[in-house]
């Protein structure tokens, strides 16, 4: 475990220096098949320089990324899942919540989870059955019991002019039923910020492995409660996540399935 951690943090920071290299310099912004779904050159160059430290130390194992896709390799078992920019939007217009996720699967266990905002110096860590800790202090899920009293987080899938199931409905509901919602555009460090307090919830539809893979963990492992909707068992394939301090997870559970029934 501590050969992988290592290697998870030298390339969650090896992409964070890519991000900072191009923060405020891009050049080439392109959009993907939907309208907001942007990518860049600095999405492609963190893809590349973590892709390459872990394929150095670890040839044997499977790599899940955004960009790239799927690489299949000998050990089935172990699967690396990266987000090389989460937040590309907000990167692009130098809206500071951005971040470098990574998460080694076993089994389909997490093992380790790193998400690293580089233009903030944030960088959350979390090992299955050793906590999570925030720049190397350990963290926390916060102590807020009632919904009302809640602050929460959201997005929006890059889909939501084509499909109904956009989150809409959802966001309006929790909105008028908490001290309010926040959509900062990177699941992975709502995610993360739920883990250290500053966030008591964060519900999202739409998400990829990536997202969530990285972020799940921590929260976990800071005492929260992380599971797809109807609380059941969270599928980093299934797109929808419930992630919260556990103290109000089942009451937001409740007004999400009472919105989609």
């Amino acid at each position: 475990m501590t050969k992988f951690l290592d290697i998870a943090r030298q390339a969650a920071h090896k992409g964070g220096t890519v991000l900072q290299k191009y923060w405020g310099h891009l050049k080439h912004v392109r959009k993907k098949s939907l309208e907001g779904d942007l990518v860049t050159e600095a999405d492609n160059e963190s893809e590349e320089q973590i892709i390459e430290i872990i394929t150095k130390n670890c040839p044997e194992h499977q790599i899940l990324s955004e960009e790239s896709g799927i690489h299949k390799a000998q050990n089935e078992d172990y699967l690396w899942v990266i987000d090389p920019l989460d937040g590309t939007t907000n990167y692009t217009h130098q809206f500071p919540m951005v971040a470098v996720s990574i998460a080694l699967y076993f089994k389909g266990s997490p093992l380790i989870g790193i998400v690293y905002n580089p233009i903030l110096g944030e960088f959350f860590e979390a090992v299955q059955g050793q906590g999570s800790t925030l720049n190397g202090k350990s963290i926390h899920v916060s102590s807020v019991d009632q919904l009302e009293k809640s602050l929460l987080a959201t997005g929006f899938a890059y889909n939501r002019r084509e499909t109904e199931d956009n989150n809409y409905a959802e966001f309006c509901h929790l909105t008028n039923s908490c001290q309010g919602v926040r959509r900062a555009g990177s699941a992975a460090l709502d995610l993360s910020y739920v883990a250290c307090g500053r966030l008591d919830g964060h519900w999202e539809i739409g998400l990829k492995p990536w997202d969530v893979a990285a972020g799940a963990l921590i929260i976990e492992e800071a005492g929260g409660c992380v599971t797809s909707f109807k609380n059941e068992p969270l599928d980093i394939y299934d797109e929808v996540i419930l992630g919260t301090n556990g103290l109000i997870h089942d009451q937001i559970n409740r007004e999400l399935i009472k919105v989609r029934s």
